[in-house]
């Protein structure tokens, strides 16, 4: 006889200030998303800004500077994480707005604690030797993300859509280590694969110094390769999603690959400043996906 799995029970935590607080912290920092978020119909747009706040919070705690407090800060976020599953309210109102949607969408408590395993690991551990080391931590910090959003739309019983979540989450989280090198340098932090460096001879000196070499561009011709790789395998899945999600996901996915494109026309330094897509480039690509949905190329 096999195990049987109690049913997630449903908590009303949240108050509409709650939800609020997620809506502000996705369109302060996280552009990209908040405006591929607004073709959502509105109820899924609230459970899809409650689940960028439960992720930006932790983020937020783990990259303050100097701060000394951020294991117990974490610990305490991981316990309200857990307790609210079991029926207590927490004190953040990002929680309370998540574990309302989580509860209610069926989401497995362990999918987010495993993305707060990565963001744990970012305080302490700042190398990756290679990409499957790598690729361990992004299916904590970006996959996991993918495959709860699979859970809002009530597709997490497919597995070649929860295929096409992990990869999608996994090259968008790339492309941010590939955009972001030199802020991350700036925390001490560097995503980009040991054995990769030495391959392509890379010290990692010239990294930490910020030095754009013909070693250092092929390095990132490299990793941009992988990420379009990833991307194409992301987009074969979107006709998996329900309608609803198909444009807002493909937009999401057109206007994150640009920023591998922006790092190219910037000549790989990465050092000087961040890519970025403009607003007018965001307007332009969400129309051509939407008429393109309409008519059936999506």
């Amino acid at each position: 006889m096999g195990t049987v799995i109690e049913p997630i029970q449903a908590t009303s935590f949240a108050l509409p200030s709650d939800f609020d607080e997620c809506r502000r912290l996705h369109k302060h920092f996280g552009t990209t998303y908040f405006f591929a978020s607004q073709r959502f119909p509105l109820e899924i747009r609230d459970k899809v800004h409650a689940l960028y706040g439960f992720v930006r919070v932790p983020d937020e705690i783990v990259d303050a500077a100097g701060s000394e407090n951020r294991s117990e800060r974490m610990s305490d976020f991981r316990r309200q994480l857990i307790q609210g599953y079991e029926g207590v309210r927490p004190e953040y109102a990002v929680l309370r707005a998540f574990v309302d949607v989580a509860t209610s969408s069926g989401i497995p408590l362990e999918e987010p604690l495993i993305f707060l395993d990565a963001m744990e690991a970012d305080i302490s551990k700042h190398r990756y030797a290679d990409y499957g080391e790598l690729k361990h931590y992004m299916r904590g910090s970006a996959a996991s993300v993918g495959l709860m959003m699979c859970y809002l739309f009530g597709i997490s019983e497919n597995p070649v859509a929860m295929k096409g979540a992990e990869a999608l989450g996994e090259a968008m989280q790339l492309t941010n280590f590939l955009r972001d090198v030199g802020e991350d340098v700036g925390r001490g932090r560097i995503y980009l694969p040991l054995d990769e460096l030495a391959m392509f001879r890379v010290p990692e000196q010239d990294v930490l110094d910020g030095r754009v070499t013909a070693e250092f561009v092929e390095l990132m011709k490299f990793q941009i390769d992988r990420a379009h790789a990833l991307y194409r395998q992301a987009e074969a899945c979107i006709p998996l999603l329900p309608g609803y999600a198909q444009a807002p996901v493909m937009i999401a996915l057109r206007l994150y690959e640009r920023i591998l494109n922006r790092i190219v026309r910037r000549n790989f330094d990465v050092f000087s400043g961040r890519a970025r897509t403009s607003r007018l480039e965001k307007v332009s690509v969400a129309l051509r996906v939407v008429v393109g949905h309409k008519v059936g190329k999506l």
